[in-house]
């Protein structure tokens, strides 16, 4: 830190009955009302540098008593005008990044300028300020703190914008620099660095108030000089420390307010600052840190723009969220489900559209590719595109679990979040068969219809040996979805018993075809006016499994006409999109293979 000290004199200001005055043999001639201290003065060495009390007087000439002069709302206060006064009458003064902003706001509202006098404070405050505080770091972190009480004067003053853009200078001279700064010294007396990571510059600048703060990011953001990633860990550090909350038991329809901003509208404004400030990006920050801004949005009911732009962020790092991090309390008064399930499914339907947009881009690449190495890049950029949606899909399917006990989930938002990933992104049906299963048990009052239309999508093909045992003594699930389950197992267990040669030839057709080829989205299975070969087959081997499909299929052909309109939700209009996905989800993966 950088000092500067100006006079010589001993300091003799003394108090006496609420009054401050000056130990000399001459008689004071001047009074000063300073808000509410008042001042016993002598003119001449006042009235030689401050052309204000120049004026002062000169309007009320009073020669015969003392004459007294009222500076209501004076800049920094008593301590301010002391400096002044002192450096007036030659007593020692000591200056640095501390009380040089309400030195140079009084020195401004005295007028104490070099055409006063040469040599004025005016002008030794801006020498000392443009040599040595902008000339330091910590200086001009301190300074900008100073400037809250005099927010206006520093930016008339360009005390405010000169120590932005010394500080924005520092930082792009060497992003990755460590400070020494904040170096502190140790009890040999050598000196120590405190910060060893390479976002020091974060961490001061953190300091400072969110105006200050989003000016300085701004011009780091636009002058391309700092990596985004680094911008982002400086956000992050922000947000830490001005939000705090937003890490922890936002899952709790707490709130972010407090005493002295009890409407919330001081962290709203915080908050969307720093969704501004976010890299354009993709990776400069983890999702998991969008999608508690994103819980902060809904508690803190911010901007719509803001919550729309975080779900788009959020839609291109989908891969890489949490289950525990997609549970949004929903905004309060505004929903009767615990979570938000509507910007989820936002979410993944933009997640959607943009992996579609990269497969075609991918598509592009690899036909335009001019050698081998430019198309091993987009098999590379496809088969990554691959796992994250197979990633994605086992993140929907936990989210359906954890939103299924909320018994104020509608069930056409739950079809359309088990719809909405293609259906060649699930390997294993089992996490979603449990989603189902706790649904059914969290809303007992389900008819057929809508059970059948529950389970649309489910494939018991994918369901593990425990998951098909599970559900064949389920009790909530629908006939059709238990016979299809006895079915499946036991064509499996034919097949890992050696036994698939002795099987007829139609059965095995039957399990090749369904091996190889996806059913249609939406439906679980299909039947026909004319004999099925599995339908002999459960004649043949399981009389009583035959029995309980010949049941389901009468009450298929009941409810035929019946379907659940999922699109009535109006997010994701789930076959069309579902089945548009799945053609190119599927042919990628061939070529893959290949």
């Amino acid at each position: 830190m950088k000092f500067m000290k100006l006079g010589c004199k001993p300091d003799v200001f003394y108090s006496s009955n609420g009054v401050r005055s000056v130990t000399s043999e001459i008689r004071t001639d001047l009074i000063i009302q300073v808000n509410e201290t008042r001042y016993l003065l002598h003119k001449f060495p006042l009235l030689s540098k401050c052309l204000k009390l120049q004026k002062d007087c000169s309007e009320n000439p009073e020669s015969s008593q003392l004459q007294v002069i009222e500076l209501p709302d004076f800049p920094g206060g008593k301590d301010a005008f002391e400096i002044c006064v002192k450096f007036c009458y030659g007593i020692t003064i000591t200056l640095s990044a501390y009380n040089i902003v309400p030195a140079r706001c009084a020195a401004k509202y005295l007028q104490m300028t070099e055409s006063v006098e040469k040599g004025n404070l005016v002008h030794k405050l801006e020498v000392f300020f443009n040599s040595c505080i902008l000339k330091g770091w910590k200086d001009c972190i301190v300074t900008l703190h100073s400037t809250k009480p005099f927010q206006l004067l520093s930016e008339e003053l360009g005390i405010t914008s000169r120590c932005i853009e010394s500080l924005v200078s520092k930082v792009n001279s060497n992003p990755m620099k460590v400070s020494i700064s904040h170096s502190q010294s140790s009890q040999k007396g050598e000196i120590e660095e405190t910060h060893t990571t390479k976002r020091w510059w974060g961490e001061d600048l953190a300091e400072l108030r969110i105006d200050l703060y989003w000016r300085i990011m701004a011009a780091l953001k636009s002058g391309w000089k700092v990596p985004p990633n680094l911008i982002g860990d400086a956000l992050k550090i922000y947000t830490s420390k001005w939000l705090p909350k937003i890490s922890r038991n936002l899952e709790k329809r707490s709130t972010l307010t407090s005493e002295s901003d009890p409407s919330g509208s001081q962290s709203r404004k915080l908050l969307e600052s720093i969704i501004s400030l976010l890299p354009v990006e993709s990776n400069a920050v983890s999702c998991g840190f969008l999608l508690k801004l994103l819980k902060a949005v809904n508690i803190l009911q911010a901007s719509g723009f803001s919550k729309l732009e975080l779900a788009r962020r959020v839609a291109l790092q989908l891969d890489e969220a949490k289950v525990c991090d997609l549970m949004i309390p929903s905004v309060p008064n505004n929903s009767d489900t615990i979570y938000d399930v509507d910007i989820f499914l936002n979410i993944l339907e933009q997640f959607v559209l943009q992996s579609q947009s990269q497969h075609t881009s991918c598509q592009r690449t690899m036909q335009s590719a001019e050698n081998d190495v430019c198309g091993s890049e987009g098999c590379r950029s496809s088969s990554a595109l691959n796992g994250g949606m197979v990633k994605v899909a086992k993140l929907v399917d936990g989210y359906l679990q954890d939103i299924a006990r909320d018994v104020n989930v509608p069930l056409s938002k739950f079809i359309a979040l088990t719809e909405a990933v293609p259906e060649l992104a699930r390997l294993n049906h089992d996490d979603l068969y449990r989603a189902i299963d706790i649904y059914l048990k969290s809303h007992p009052e389900l008819n057929k219809r809508e059970r059948k239309d529950l389970c649309r999508a489910l494939d018991c093909k994918k369901l593990s040996f425990e998951a098909c045992m599970h559900a064949a003594q389920n009790e909530l699930l629908p006939l059709r979805v238990v016979v299809q389950v006895l079915f499946s197992e036991q064509a499996r267990a034919a097949m890992a018993g050696g036994h698939v040669t002795g099987l007829p030839s139609n059965i095995k057709a039957l399990l090749a075809a369904k091996g190889t080829e996806p059913s249609p989205p939406g439906s679980l299975s299909t039947t026909t006016s004319t004999p099925q070969p599995h339908d002999q087959w459960l004649k043949s081997h399981h009389p009583s499994v035959s029995s309980l499909k010949t049941k389901v299929d009468a009450d298929h052909d009941e409810s035929a006409d019946e379907s659940l309109n999922v699109k009535q939700h109006g997010l994701i209009p789930s076959v069309p999109k579902k089945t548009m996905f799945s053609k190119f989800w599927l042919k990628n993966r061939v070529e893959n293979e290949k």
